[in-house]
């Protein structure tokens, strides 16, 4: 079974509702037509229910549920609450009100922090910035993460490296130069979405141009002090550095470079010293061994919310709302 068939099955077992604020996109509303057709998850369609019909002329969206902001009958307390939550920012219930009803993205979050819906997928047609936003103001981190990142889901062909070929690859969309502490926390964070996910034991290397010593650089001190950071604070996790990629992932080179080393040569989930090296690895390894990329997927938000790229596929748009469901379930069980 493929990564994303078996993320289905998952969340098909513990059904979630998942709110998707951007109705104007017709990608969207097929991704939505699919989830429903297959019982994936419960969507949440934001918007005027005969617009968005119209819009989704081909699709059958029947068991979705419609919700108009401006009409809806929760909209006094979603008002409430958005006061509630923003009222140090200057919120008053008239600009909350007015926010709820023109921004979307916001609504669907305020909907989520009401426990109206478990996540939301967004990001087609909004920046990545307007979709976090909002997420960070309303939902904020979860309790004990010290920072919100992302990760990619690296699914790679005809790979006998990570977990049978799929991998975890953090942070390749947010944070720009971590230092030693974030990137620690980034690989805990990682370290839970690999678990919830893939459901394999993590296997954490941190990531640089050298290996246990083999070069000096600023840049490689930290990797080093994040690794430090990383076993100390989280010492049920499986993590060491600094590694270089091919040490990391492969069992002859790991052995020769880091032979003391747990990690060297096993790992599943890759930390990128900084947004440069994550982004274009990413894309390297997405686009030259034809890997199926998922994300850039938030981590370390109180609620599931996601991100999409602009350039999606209604193919695309399918696969984030079911990982979103099952991070939704992995956050019950905590």
């Amino acid at each position: 079974m493929g990564f994303i068939e078996d993320i289905k099955a998952r969340a098909k077992q513990n059904m979630k509702t998942i709110v998707l604020p951007e109705t104007t996109d017709k990608r969207t509303l097929e991704a939505a037509s699919r989830i429903l057709a297959e019982g994936v998850a419960k969507v949440v369609l934001l918007g005027n229910e005969e617009n968005i019909k119209k819009t989704a002329e081909g699709f059958d969206l029947s068991g979705a549920e419609f919700v108009d902001p401006e009409s809806t009958d929760k909209l006094d307390s979603y008002i409430n609450l958005l006061v509630e939550i923003r009222k140090n920012k200057g919120m008053t219930p008239e600009l909350a009100r007015e926010t709820l009803t023109k921004d979307y993205l916001t609504f669907g979050v305020t909907m989520v922090k009401a426990g109206d819906a478990d996540g939301m997928v967004a990001g087609a047609v909004n920046s990545t910035a307007n979709v976090l936003r909002p997420s960070l103001q309303i939902l904020k981190t979860a309790p004990g993460t010290k920072l919100v990142s992302s990760f990619f889901i690296m699914v790679v062909p005809n790979c006998e490296y990570g977990h049978n070929g799929t991998f975890v690859f953090s942070d390749c969309g947010l944070n720009q130069n971590p230092n030693s502490e974030e990137l620690a926390a980034i690989a805990e964070s990682s370290a839970k979405s690999f678990k919830a996910l893939i459901g394999d034991e993590p296997i954490v290397s941190m990531l640089s141009h050298s290996t246990k010593g083999s070069a000096k650089h600023a840049d490689v001190d930290k990797v080093v002090e994040a690794t430090r950071i990383a076993k100390e604070s989280y010492p049920d996790i499986k993590i060491d550095g600094e590694l270089q990629a091919d040490a990391s992932i492969i069992p002859s080179v790991g052995s020769a470079k880091a032979p003391e080393s747990s990690v060297a040569g096993k790992a599943n989930v890759l930390v990128f010293p900084d947004l440069d090296a994550g982004n274009i690895g990413y894309k390297l390894v997405q686009r030259l061994a034809k890997a199926e990329a998922y994300g850039p997927m938030t981590q370390g938000i109180a609620k599931p919310v996601n991100d999409l790229s602009r350039g999606c596929s209604a193919d695309d748009i399918v696969g984030v709302i079911a990982i979103t469901a099952v991070q939704a379930s992995a956050m019950d069980n905590k």
